[in-house]
C-alpha cells in the first residue's frame, strides 16, 4: 500500500505572495503581514505625526485603506513600499485635515521595538531615555522632508529607491535629505552628548 505524500513546509512566502492571497480571499495571509509590518508602521507614523494619538489614527487609517483597496494591489515594488506609501497618503491627508502641514504637537517618548525586549537595568533605561530624548529634539529641529527620509531609512528599513517613490520624489532627492538629516543630527547631538 502506497504512503500518502508528506508535504513538507516551504520556505516563507514573500509579503507580496500573502497581499495577492490575502487579494484572492485568505484572511490569515493579510494577519500574516499586519504581524509583520505593525511594529515598524505603527512607529513610523507616530514619530511623523508628532503624538501617539494622532498616530494610532492614522495607522488605523493606513491598514483600513489597504483592505478597502486590496483589489487594486499590483507587484510593482516591494510590499513594504507599496504598505508605507498608503501609509504616507494617510499621513498627508491627516494633516490637512487638521489644518497643519509637518510639524509635530509634543515630543514623542522612545517606543519598544517589540513587546518581547529583554527588560533593561535602571542604569541603561536611564542613559538610553537620554539618548533618546536627546535624539527626538535632533529630530524635532530636522524640516520634515529630512525627518521623513531618515525614518523611512532607519524605522522601516528602505533602500532610497522605495523612500523615493514613498514619498512621491526621485532617489537624488531623497539621498539629498538623507545625507543632510544626518549631517544635522550628527552636528545636534555631538552637541547635546
Amino acid at each position: 500500500m502506497p504512503q500518502p505524500a508528506i508535504t513538507l513546509p516551504t520556505t516563507e512566502e514573500s509579503d507580496e505572495e500573502l497581499m495577492l492571497a490575502y487579494q484572492a480571499g485568505d484572511a490569515g495571509a493579510f494577519d500574516t503581514l499586519y504581524q509583520r509590518h505593525r511594529g515598524r508602521l505603527f512607529r513610523f507614523l507616530v514619530r511623523e505625526a508628532g503624538s501617539r494619538e494622532a498616530g494610532e489614527e492614522i495607522y488605523q487609517e493606513a491598514w483600513l485603506r489597504l483592505i478597502r483597496q486590496r483589489a487594486q494591489y499590483r507587484v510593482q515594488a516591494r510590499f513594504s513600499t507599496y504598505l508605507f506609501r498608503v501609509a504616507h497618503s494617510c499621513l498627508v491627508d491627516h494633516l490637512r485635515r487638521q489644518g497643519r502641514r509637518w510639524q509635530h504637537e509634543e515630543a514623542v517618548p522612545e517606543l519598544p521595538e517589540d513587546a518581547s525586549c529583554a527588560l533593561p537595568t535602571p542604569e541603561s533605561e536611564w542613559g538610553r531615555q537620554l539618548d533618546a530624548r536627546a535624539l527626538a529634539g535632533c529630530m524635532e529641529q530636522l524640516p520634515a522632508e529630512q525627518r521623513e527620509v531618515f525614518l523611512l531609512k532607519e524605522e522601516a528599513e528602505m533602500s532610497l529607491g522605495e523612500i523615493a517613490e514613498v514619498t512621491g520624489t526621485n532617489a537624488e532627492a531623497a539621498k539629498s535629505r538623507l545625507r543632510y538629516a544626518l549631517k544635522k543630527l550628527r552636528s545636534c547631538l555631538e552637541g547635546l552628548l
